[in-house]
């Protein structure tokens, strides 16, 4: 798996420029898919935003893709970390993904 992480100035600028790359499906409607067949996504690219402020406004921006050829964005605020979700799911599969990398 090969991850590549930018940053853009801010979440709306990597959310054109992964639009631009085909990455148009709103994973976050979707949220059930990724929690349940984890799996069967890849991610592709990934966008972290750290509240200069207020930790609250922490973002990280998943472009993925799907087995069955779906590309798309997650978006997961801070809160978004919560026991049972697609954040966690996606967060996982990328720390598996850089460890993986590094062997």
């Amino acid at each position: 798996m090969e991850n590549q992480m930018y940053h853009y100035a801010t979440v709306s600028k990597a959310l054109e420029e992964l639009a631009k790359k085909g990455f148009t499906v709103d994973f976050n409607i979707q949220e059930d898919k990724i929690i349940n067949s984890p799996d069967d996504f890849t991610i592709e690219h990934v966008y972290r935003y750290e509240g200069e402020s207020d930790p609250g406004d922490e973002a990280t921006v998943f472009g993925i893709s799907s087995s069955s050829g779906e590309k798309g964005i997650f978006v997961a605020g801070l809160s978004a970390f919560t026991e049972n979700s697609a954040a966690i799911a996606l967060n996982e599969m990328f720390i598996r993904g850089r460890q993986e990398e590094n062997k």
